[in-house]
């Protein structure tokens, strides 16, 4: 299912005040003109694959996010957070365990404010 370009946009757009960067400052890093980011961030501009890993990398986030919100990937399974963490190989062994008693006291937590 495709999701509008304005979802990229504003995914776009989340993601570079998460990281506290400005529009001009995101432009300059990706290589792109500021009136170009600033159309994508719109919804009024469908980047290309080039273009959205030139952001995702300023952004320092994974290309594969905004080609799934731009339509470009479809029916990618990711990996779930158990699967993610024990992956991971930066990640020591006290370190994963500590990552996985947080990830399930927030489920935990989630459920029974659902029940």
């Amino acid at each position: 299912m495709k999701q509008p370009l304005s979802d990229l946009g504003s995914f776009i757009r989340q993601q570079r005040e998460r990281s506290a960067m400005s529009l001009r400052k995101l432009a300059e890093s990706a290589g792109i003109s500021n009136p170009y980011l600033s159309q994508i961030e719109r919804g009024l501009r469908k980047p290309s694959a080039e273009i959205l890993k030139s952001i995702a990398r300023a952004l320092s986030i994974r290309a594969e996010s905004l080609y799934e919100r731009a339509g470009l990937l479809e029916g990618v399974e990711r990996p779930s957070v158990v699967e993610a963490v024990e992956a991971d190989q930066l990640l020591q062994p006290g370190q994963k365990q500590a990552l996985m008693q947080i990830y399930t006291s927030f489920v935990n937590e989630n459920n029974m404010e659902e029940e």
